[in-house]
Formats: structure tokens, C-alpha cells, sequence
């Protein structure tokens, strides 16, 4: 929310004051309902410090969870919402959290509902989150969802840690290796071809893979920041339009053509689904809607698609396990277990099993990736080191044998 202040007439005195708006046109509006006729308005512009300047504006996975879990236990032993976010608010040590937190309570005092008020922080809480939310209020089950909603923060955490931590030994393996052959190119190669030519004379015959050892170092050495601009901006491009709705669902589309790294996010994708459309189905939300909310919450523009021309056929009046029977990218499992939960009115409850299936597929996969990430990532390093040894060595030992004969 933004502070504007403005200037108005009041029994033919000017006065000035402060508003806080999402935007001048909502600060217009605002005072218009107070019958505060303005004379000029003009948004506060914030001092600059280490929040507003966008360090440290993060919640925690591990700090949501605790509110929620929080929240749902005061609100399901009868304290005020208003004062149970208040308390929390005192708790909580992240600061950003602290101020969401605290403008979150001022919305509920201006009688705002707790989804509304969420939904003004995206960044903090999510689609599905908000959600959930609206339908517990709804429904007069606000600390039963709140409950599944802490579950699923939890269950979403644990998958991203071990993504993250299997992904962790490629990326930095790669990384080491990226800047040791530029450093081995740039810095040990050329010394060591000044000891060939040393030996040989400007006349010897090297091989070809000492050749072109030496022309790549060469090369790197009289374009190296060329390189480095290169590589920097092709990276910026490429993320920028990785960025954009063509280019996220082009990588996305990409993903699922690769080997392996295919069948973990679309394991990973249909644990999200199940997850999330049990949570939204047993909170009271229509179909359409927990579909709609469903797809972005899966994390690939391509299985999105899918759920979207789904969304339709359901919306013609069809029951969603039809079109997903013949999806791409949904296993005929899914349909099947999706009509068994349709005939017998316990959607939710099935797709929770389907989701922790399709959790323990991950984490079987991803355990037996890590396991071979090492192994490979030696091959790749050795391989390395001995095509630099085969193409330094080879001719400085076959010009030491002509040298001595």
C-alpha cells in the first residue's frame, strides 16, 4: 500500500493529510467517499533502506508454515482474528513478514475479509493459498484449512529442498569445471606450447589435437572479455525471455524432451495437481475455478495448457477424467483413479494418495540420480583432464625422444 498525501478545503481553510491507497486513483476514490473534495494529490515517496530496496522482502516457507499452524490453532480456540494477527505479528522475527503481517490486521479492522487482505500480498500468499482461505471463511472451517494449508506449505518445502540439494553437487561440479578449463586455457596452456615450440622449433609437427588445443587457447586468450560479455549477455537474454509467456512455455515444452530430467517434472507436476486439487475440492471450491487456480500452480506452462483445454470440457459438462484419459502428459492412472473418486464422491481423499505416490516416485528418482551424478561428474572430469594430458604431453615426450636421438 502507498501514502499519498493531498491537499483540501474544509469551511475555506485548506488542510493536508495522508492516505494510504494501492494506487492515486483508489486514494481519489477513497477521499471522494469521505466528501473530502481535493485540490492536488501526490504519492509519498518511501526512504530508501534496506527493505524498500528489495533485500530481506522474503518470507520463508518455514516461517509461513508456523503462522499458519498458529493462526489456525488460536482461531480454533476462539480468539479474535484480529488479535490472534496482532500477537503474531509480535512473534514473528522476519521484518517484512512483520509488516505484511500488521497490514494485513489493519485491512481485517477496516472489516475487510482475511482472503481479501491476503490476496493484496501475492508475493507472500499465493493463489491457492488465497483460495483456500476464501472458501474456509466461506464455509465456517477457517482452522481446518488453515490446517491442510500449513500440510501443503510443508509438503511443497520438502519437495523443493530436495530438488534443490540434488541439484546442488551438478551445478557446482559444473561450475568448477567451466572455470578451470578457462583458467587452464587461458594461464597453463600458452606455457606449456612455448615449451613445445622450445623443443621442437617453430618447425615441429605437433598433432592435430595439440593443434587445436593450442588454437582454442589462442582464441581465448585475445578474445577473453568477448567471451565473458558474450557469455553474460546470452545468459541475460536468454533468462529475459525465458521470462516471457512465449519463452517460459518454449523452455517448459523443452524440459519435457529431455531424458530423465522429463520424467521428474512431470512426477513432480502431477504431485502438485493431485495436492493441490484435493486441498482446493475438499475447501468447497467449484471446479473450474480450483482448476484454474490448480495450473499455475503446477510450475509448467505446457501441462497448464493441458489442464485449460480440460477446464473447457468440464465447463461443456463432461467429467474431468474424461479429457485427462487422453492427456500427454497424465498417466492413464490418474483418469482412472480421478472416476473412482467421481463415482464415489471422495475426489480429495484419492487424489491425496495419488499425490503421495507420485511424491515417493520423486524421491526414488531424485535418490537414484544423486547416486549417479557422482560417477558421471568423474567421467566428465577425467575425461577433461586427460584430453588436455594426451594433447600437452604426447609431443613434449615424442620431441624429448627426437631431441635425444
Amino acid at each position: 500500500m502507498a501514502k499519498f498525501s493531498y491537499t483540501s478545503t474544509k469551511d475555506g481553510k485548506a488542510i493536508s493529510g495522508v492516505v494510504e491507497a494501492s494506487s492515486k486513483q483508489a486514494a481519489l476514490f477513497t477521499l471522494s467517499q469521505q466528501k473530502i473534495h481535493t485540490l492536488s494529490i501526490k504519492q509519498v515517496k518511501k526512504r530508501s533502506n534496506f527493505l524498500s530496496l528489495g533485500f530481506g522482502n522474503k518470507v520463508k516457507l518455514k516461517d509461513l508454515v508456523v503462522f499458519t499452524r498458529q493462526l489456525s490453532t488460536m482461531i480454533s480456540a476462539g480468539v479474535p482474528l484480529n488479535r490472534s494477527l496482532t500477537t503474531l505479528q509480535n512473534q514473528t522475527g522476519n521484518k517484512y513478514f512483520n509488516q505484511i503481517i500488521g497490514q494485513v490486521a489493519k485491512d481485517i479492522e477496516g472489516g475487510g475479509s482475511l482472503a481479501s487482505a491476503f490476496a493484496k500480498h501475492p508475493n507472500v500468499f499465493n493463489d491457492i493459498y488465497v483460495n483456500m482461505v476464501r472458501a474456509g471463511e466461506a464455509g465456517g472451517i477457517l482452522d481446518d484449512i488453515l490446517k491442510k494449508l500449513a500440510s501443503q506449505v510443508e509438503k511443497d518445502a520438502s519437495m523443493r529442498k530436495k530438488i534443490k540439494s540434488a541439484m546442488a553437487y551438478p551445478i557446482v561440479i559444473f561450475t568448477i569445471t567451466i572455470a578451470a578449463f578457462f583458467g587452464i586455457m587461458i594461464f597453463i596452456i600458452p606455457k606449456i606450447g612455448a615449451i613445445i615450440l622450445d623443443l621442437g622449433g617453430p618447425d615441429a609437427e605437433l598433432p592435430v589435437y595439440t593443434q587445436a588445443m593450442l588454437s582454442i587457447s589462442d582464441f581465448m586468450r585475445a578474445n577473453a572479455v568477448i567471451i565473458l560479455i558474450a557469455g553474460f549477455a546470452g545468459v541475460f537474454l536468454i533468462k529475459r525471455y525465458i521470462k516471457t509467456p512465449k519463452g517460459k512455455y518454449r523452455f517448459h515444452y523443452l524440459l519435457l524432451k529431455i531424458p530423465i530430467i522429463k520424467t521428474i517434472i512431470a512426477k513432480i507436476a502431477l504431485a502438485r495437481f493431485a495436492r493441490t486439487f484435493a486441498s482446493l475440492m475438499s475447501a468447497g471450491v467449484a471446479v473450474l475455478d480450483a482448476l484454474e487456480v490448480t495450473g499455475s500452480a503446477i510450475g509448467n506452462k505446457v501441462i497448464e495448457a493441458e489442464l485449460k483445454e480440460a477446464a473447457k470440457a468440464v465447463k461443456n459438462g463432461r467429467q474431468l477424467s474424461e479429457p485427462l484419459s487422453n492427456s500427454v502428459y497424465f498417466p492413464p492412472i490418474v483418469s482412472q483413479m480421478l472416476a473412482v473418486g467421481e463415482e464415489t464422491g471422495q475426489i480429495d481423499t484419492i487424489l491425496v494418495k495419488v499425490a503421495d505416490f507420485y511424491e515417493e516416485e520423486v524421491d526414488a528418482v531424485i535418490e537414484g540420480i544423486s547416486s549417479l551424478i557422482e560417477p558421471v561428474m568423474i567421467i566428465i572430469l577425467g575425461s577433461m583432464v586427460g584430453v588436455i594430458a594426451a594433447s600437452v604431453m604426447g609431443p613434449i615426450a615424442s620431441l624429448s625422444q627426437n631431441i635425444d636421438g
